[in-house]
């Protein structure tokens, strides 16, 4: 193994890690109530509530990145940790779209592909409006994200190499 692939590896692993820790801070910690209702509405507010979220995590997610380069001296391409960025964001938005929501009355995104992969069983499971992290459905959220999180790492560490 050379000392590019080495070095290649940590980059992955230290933008996954600090990528994972934001991502739980910024979904629960800093993602407001007001977001976390609202983004789900079928309507231009819930669009709004929910661009609002992606912009707080993914500036979250931002400032670990930073911490990880002040500290360890690690250097990152531009377009690279953008692209990173700009997919896990994407995908985020497209995921929390389906957020629980009063005035739902369709499947939405996650739904509808844990439908068409056979798990809508898993995914109805717990009541999404009193006990929403108690819910299949933010089994399959949060899952959607870490996948997510491991694309947008492998893409960041790709302009490292």
């Amino acid at each position: 193994m050379t000392i590019e692939t080495l070095a290649a590896l940590a980059t992955f692993a230290a933008m996954f890690g600090a990528l994972f820790a934001a991502h739980s801070v910024g979904d629960h910690w800093i993602q407001t109530h007001h977001q976390a209702c609202a983004k789900g509405a079928p309507t231009a507010a819930g669009r709004l509530a929910c661009a609002r979220h992606v912009v707080t995590l993914t500036g979250t997610k931002m400032i670990a990145l930073g911490l990880v380069m002040l500290v360890t001296g690690l250097r990152l391409d531009g377009p690279w940790l953008c692209a990173g960025l700009l997919v896990d964001a994407l995908s985020h938005y497209w995921a929390d779209r389906a957020a629980s929501h009063e005035d739902r009355t369709t499947k939405v995104t996650l739904e509808r592909l844990a439908e068409r992969l056979k798990k809508n069983g898993f995914y109805g499971l717990g009541d999404r409006l009193t006990a929403p992290t108690g819910t299949g459905s933010y089994a399959l959220d949060q899952s959607w994200h870490i996948g997510w999180l491991f694309i947008a790492a492998l893409i960041i560490a790709g302009g490292s190499s």
